[in-house]
């Protein structure tokens, strides 16, 4: 497949990222950041998931659907704890995550 097949994927994976980014430097900056740890570290951990399945998909690795599978299971988690908390920055993240969960288990399929 050539990356152009990959493009709303891609997409949606970048978007993700970017939200968790935000959502990790907001939640840092709540009164209890302890109480967000959690949140704070799926963000990171599903921002960095997300530009590592972009980039395997732009290079048309043959590791693709396990990468997706494997992103999609970690944005899932990420929206679940991020659909917790009330704030803005958190309930962007959660929507994101589900968009770019239902992209890489498209992909993954």
């Amino acid at each position: 497949m050539e990356a152009m097949d990959f493009q709303s994927c891609i997409d949606a994976c970048n978007a993700c990222a970017l939200a968790c980014d935000h959502c990790a430097a907001s939640c840092l900056q709540e009164e209890d950041v302890k109480m967000m740890a959690r949140c704070i570290a799926l963000d990171m951990d599903c921002s960095q998931m997300c530009r590592f399945a972009a980039g395997v998909m732009a290079r048309g690795s043959e590791h693709t659907a396990e990468v997706c599978r494997l992103c999609a299971l970690i944005c899932r988690a990420c929206a679940e704890e991020c659909g917790k908390h009330d704030m803005d920055h958190c309930q962007q993240c959660a929507a994101a995550c589900r968009r770019c969960a239902e992209a890489c288990e498209k992909m993954a399929a």
